[in-house]
Order: C-alpha cells, then sequence, then structure tokens
C-alpha cells in the first residue's frame, strides 16, 4: 500500500481551517455559496485525517507506556491487549484516506443520462431494453433521484427500441457511469412454446449531464430540422407539435426530440447534445491519459459486454469483476447496489495500485 501524502493532508487541514475562518466571518452570499460547496467537499477527509492523527498518538502513547520500566505491569499488559486493535485502526484509517485522496472525477457529483437501445433479439431485446429502464427508474427511486423521459422508441411487443432519460440529483454519475456497456439477457420468451432459452441484448449508455459552462456549441457547428410529428390526431390535430433534429456538424452526431413542444424539442435536443460532446470530450482525455493502461471497469467501451442476467437460473454475473449473484429478481426491481459498490471498490483498488506503482 501506497504511503499516505502526510504533506497534502496536512495543506488540506490547513485549508479546512482558512474555510471555517473565512465563512465565520460572514462573506458575502456568492463567496459563501463557494465556501460552503469546497467545505463540504474537504469535511469528510479532514474529519478522516483527524481521526488518524488521533488514533497515531493513541499508539504512540501505549508505546511509550510499554517502554517505560516505571510503568507497573498490570497497565502495561492493557497497554499491550490494546495495542493490536490500534494498530489494526490505524490500517484502516489509511486505506479510508487513500481512497478519498484518489483524484476526482469532476463528474461524479452530476446528474447523468441514461440511454438504453435495443441490440440483436428483435422485440426480446426490446422488451430487455424496457427491463432495464425500469431497473434503473426504481433505483433512482430508492436513491431519491428524478427521472424524465426524453425521447423513446416503443417496441413492436412492448419495451423499447430505444430510451433516452435524464436522472436528476447528486451524485448519480458516480453510481451509474460504470453501467455504460452491452448487457445480455439469457431467458425463455413468453412466445416461445418449446421452452428454448433465447439471447438478446441491449446496450447502456451513461452520460455525465453537462450544463452550458461544460461545453460550448458555437450556432454555427448546428443545423436544426424541424418536422411535422406523426401524432394521434383527434383532439391534438391543431397542435404544433414538430420534432426537432438537431444535428451538430463537426461531429456528426445527430440527436432528435418529439414531445408536444416544439421549444421543449429543442432544449432537450441540446440538452442530450451538449451531453454526448462533453462525454465524447472525456473519452478523449481519459484515453491520452491512459493510453498505455485501461482499467478494467472504467474502459468505458460500450461494445463490451459487461453483464449476463440469466433468469432461468435467476443469475447475473458481472464479466468484468467476475461477480455472480443469484439475486436477479431483486436487481430487476433496483436493488443494484451490491453490483454498483462492487464496481467501485474494484475501480479504487486499482486506482490504489497504480498509485503504489508510482511511488
Amino acid at each position: 500500500m501506497a504511503k499516505l501524502p502526510v504533506e497534502k493532508m496536512r495543506e488540506l487541514e490547513r485549508r479546512f481551517g482558512e474555510i471555517e475562518a473565512r465563512m465565520s466571518a460572514g462573506p458575502a452570499a456568492d463567496v459563501y455559496v463557494k465556501l460552503a460547496s469546497e467545505y463540504s467537499e474537504l469535511q469528510p477527509v479532514v474529519a478522516k485525517i483527524r481521526d488518524y492523527e488521533r488514533v497515531l498518538a493513541e499508539a504512540a502513547d501505549l508505546d511509550t507506556m510499554l517502554a517505560d520500566k516505571s510503568v507497573d505491569r498490570e497497565m502495561r499488559d492493557l497497554a499491550e491487549m490494546e495495542l493490536p486493535e490500534v494498530k489494526e485502526r490505524i490500517e484502516v484509517l489509511e486505506k479510508e484516506i487513500q481512497v478519498l485522496l484518489l483524484p476526482k472525477d469532476a463528474a461524479d457529483e452530476k446528474s447523468a443520462i441514461l440511454e438504453i437501445r435495443a441490440g440483436t433479439g428483435g422485440s426480446e431485446a426490446a422488451l430487455f431494453g424496457g427491463d432495464l429502464f425500469r431497473m434503473y427508474e426504481r433505483f433512482a427511486a430508492n436513491n431519491g433521484w428524478k427521472v424524465e423521459i426524453l425521447s423513446s422508441s416503443d417496441g413492436e411487443a412492448g419495451g423499447y427500441k430505444e430510451i433516452i432519460a435524464t436522472i436528476t440529483g447528486k451524485g448519480v454519475f458516480s453510481r451509474l457511469k460504470f453501467e455504460s456497456g452491452v448487457h445480455r439477457v439469457q431467458r425463455v420468451p413468453e412466445t416461445e412454446a418449446g421452452g428454448r432459452i433465447h439471447t438478446s441484448a441491449a446496450t447502456v449508455a451513461v452520460l455525465p449531464e453537462a450544463e452550458e459552462i461544460d461545453i460550448e456549441i458555437r450556432p454555427e457547428d448546428i443545423r436544426i430540422d424541424t418536422m411535422r410529428s406523426s401524432g394521434a390526431g383527434g383532439q391534438h390535430v391543431n397542435t404544433t407539435d414538430s420534432a426537432v433534429r438537431i444535428t451538430h456538424i463537426p461531429s456528426g452526431i445527430v440527436v432528435t426530440s418529439s414531445e408536444k413542444s416544439q421549444h421543449q424539442n429543442r432544449a432537450k435536443a441540446m440538452q442530450v447534445l451538449r451531453s454526448r460532446l462533453f462525454d465524447m470530450e472525456r473519452q478523449r482525455a481519459d484515453n491520452e491519459r491512459s493510453a498505455d493502461r485501461k482499467s478494467q471497469v472504467g474502459s468505458g467501451d460500450r461494445s463490451e459486454r459487461i453483464r449476463t442476467y440469466n433468469f432461468p437460473q435467476g443469475r447475473v454475473t458481472d464479466h468484468r469483476i467476475n461477480l455472480t449473484l443469484y439475486k436477479l429478481d431483486r436487481m430487476m426491481i433496483g436493488e443494484i447496489d451490491e453490483v454498483v459498490d462492487a464496481l467501485l471498490a474494484d475501480y479504487q483498488a486499482s486506482q490504489l495500485a497504480q498509485l503504489g506503482e508510482q511511488a
């Protein structure tokens, strides 16, 4: 395990104290908001550093007591019993601090755009796309996040050929970013009389939701086409429900939205375009940084088969970390925390290993 960066820890404590003092001085509202944001970011790691310093001092006191022959035997016996437990707490705190000090993904705290597309398997793939969307929708509800569908294309027998939605909340991207990739399902379709297991797939992409400050889109770089969307007629026959298609000329990315309001369609399409461009830029930067090394979990390769859902066996296997759980029914109702946590732990372990090699 890499040694803790003591100087960095002291600098964080110093900065934390400085922020506390400035907040107490009653600065202007906009300054206070910025300070409060930095304070909440530093508070967990500084609290852990202070715990670590306190336990180190406790271990030093016990060592001193054991070395001091003038201390009575009973006290030295107690110190000898306590020392292993204290040293174990030091090791735990060191690991926790190392994780807290890992380089942060600037997009982790952002909301996310979820895109699910049916792959091989025809109508069964679309049905599975619907199952995946409901799984993430319930996971979002469990976390108090808001889900809004931006666009969808229904499958012929149900589910979705494609569905794009925003998931809004604090830290959504950090929890869902490892879900990008090909999800494979093995099950017996309801229409299959012979009971044969069919395999189909859906592709999931999770993008950090970009704000205007994150990515600039120049007016001359986009072409906006509007066309009358096919509606149901009837009472809506007089509404101007025009679909909007935006083409980003430099990248060739095309985004469409076909809800009721043309104004909303344009805003939603721009929201998706901005996030796709932001994600493309992040991928490019990641590839440059790790041209000679690619984290297994965080590779972001969306053509990679990442997980298999086997319904006859009630089994879910994440192929990146060789994790198999016989909890398919619980996962499909949104209880995916165990897999999400395991993927995050594996990613953090690989980052710590890289830091250890660099140390």
